[in-house]
């Protein structure tokens, strides 16, 4: 499954299933889709995930060749267009919706 997430502040990001519910229970928000986040609460949701995203990568294994063309796109990777967007939204006062489509 795929989630699109939305928003009035910024283009639509579209992220596979298992990665997005990650990150919105990174976010401190339950996995359920669809689903959606009023502007008051998004600050909170970038500071979770922030810190999430910070502790996650403490766990990565160290010896791992950050420049090995064939090492898989990390977690904090595919957050980044979604931390754009709640940033977006944060800054003009906008909510944040997702939904799935398959």
């Amino acid at each position: 499954m795929l989630i699109t997430f939305r928003s009035k502040a910024s283009s639509n990001i579209t992220m596979f299933g298992d990665t997005a519910v990650i990150l919105l229970k990174m976010m401190g928000h339950s996995s359920t889709v669809p689903g959606s986040l009023p502007s008051e609460k998004i600050p909170m949701a970038i500071e979770n995930l922030t810190h999430g995203l910070e502790l996650q990568s403490a766990k990565l294994n160290p010896a791992a060749d950050p420049g090995d063309d064939e090492s898989p796109i990390s977690l904090r990777q595919r957050a980044y267009p979604l931390l754009q967007l709640l940033s977006a939204a944060a800054a003009q006062g906008c909510s944040v919706t997702w939904d799935g489509n398959q």
